[in-house]
């Protein structure tokens, strides 16, 4: 989460990320979609809305031919990959993917005995996870690429190899120190990147999942759901702030605008370059069965039985319970719950036939 970013006012755990941040766009005010990594995924390859359901990472009417920028990249003849250093059998990682334009799925079986001196509870090291992931993008030449890379250190219980990082705590295995290390993996990528062809043809998206152990006195946490999220790009000058309200949702639709790629998608995620000024940022998030819409700094939770509560969130993220609920924010915050149910259940959040 934002706490532990330096750049983000957070601790300072990350100084790759932080200096990596002066060479592209910073996302200062992004929000996670859930609480889980699947929930993570889904929005971030996907674009889909959180649900009180399961991620459809897990669900069965989205193994085949659901919409994901794996799919819609390979058919415009991009190679496509995820690599792991864990199983990617984990939370049904590898079905999915199998089933929705990944070409290739990378986990700890594929690592040869010497590709990594150190495994985990998790997997393989990051360190070895982003030296896998290097030599798999060189080795594509000239060909594009769209490439998830997907860490698993800072995940308890926080083992990572000795003598890497400098330790925040005195304690070795905390949550501090594994973020230190998945931020030194960072570094270590961008530093092999940089000399490959590839870098300069590349868009880079550095993202958080989700938060640590989400939890607060509020019927929402929202401030355990700031995340970090960084662009690098090409045709991106350095140094670039994003700080209006926004959500891991509008990731897809604003990568895809950077790599130049107009295509009608069914994501209700919204490119950011597009925005108006005028328009108030967005976020959608999902704590277990409780589910936040919020437009600027006005939030509307729903929840199962309930009538629907509004609160004003301040600079702090702190819930200031409003005087009463818009009842056409309540309507926009349910027909977004209802049309993920129906584009699921009707296995309609696809391409559109016949367009690549």
């Amino acid at each position: 989460g934002a706490e532990y970013v330096g750049v983000l006012g957070g601790l300072p755990l990350t100084p790759n990320f932080d200096k990596l941040s002066k060479e592209g766009m910073l996302f200062t005010n992004l929000y996670a979609t859930g609480t889980r990594s699947v929930r993570g995924i889904e929005a971030v390859t996907t674009g889909f809305l959180p649900t009180p359901s399961r991620s459809v990472v897990k669900l069965g009417k989205s193994q085949n031919g659901f919409f994901t920028l794996a799919d819609a990249l390979k058919r415009r003849g991009y190679e496509t990959s995820f690599i792991y250093g864990g199983s990617a059998n984990f939370d049904n990682m590898a079905s999915f993917f199998n089933g929705n334009g990944f070409d290739e799925i990378i986990d700890e079986r594929d690592y040869e005995n010497n590709e990594y001196d150190f495994k985990g509870t998790w997997g393989i090291s990051d360190e070895s996870l982003v030296k896998k992931g290097n030599e798999l993008y060189k080795s594509y030449g000239e060909k594009p690429f769209f490439s998830l890379m997907f860490s698993s250190s800072n995940h308890e219980p926080f083992e990572f190899p000795d003598d890497k990082i400098t330790l925040y705590d005195k304690e070795k295995n905390t949550v501090n120190n594994a973020i230190k290390y998945a931020d030194y993996a960072i570094g270590e990528f961008f530093k092999m990147a940089k000399n490959e062809r590839y870098y300069k043809n590349t868009v880079f998206i550095i993202i958080a999942d989700h938060n640590t152990r989400t939890w607060g006195k509020d019927i929402i946490p929202i401030n355990k759901f700031h995340i970090p999220a960084l662009i690098i790009a090409p045709n991106l000058d350095g140094e670039l702030n994003y700080e209006k309200l926004c959500s891991q949702l509008d990731m897809p639709p604003t990568l895809l605008d950077l790599m130049g790629i107009d295509i009608e998608t069914p994501m209700i995620g919204r490119n950011l370059f597009e925005l108006n000024d005028s328009i108030p940022g967005r976020a959608i998030m999902q704590f277990y069965s409780t589910n936040a819409f919020r437009v600027g700094d006005d939030l509307l939770v729903l929840q199962s039985g309930k009538e629907p509560i509004q609160f004003k969130v301040s600079k702090k993220d702190e819930l200031i319970p409003a005087a009463k609920v818009n009842n056409e924010l309540a309507k926009d915050a349910l027909a977004h719950i209802v049309t993920a149910s129906y584009l699921y259940n009707s296995m309609k959040y696809k391409l559109p036939e016949n367009k690549n």
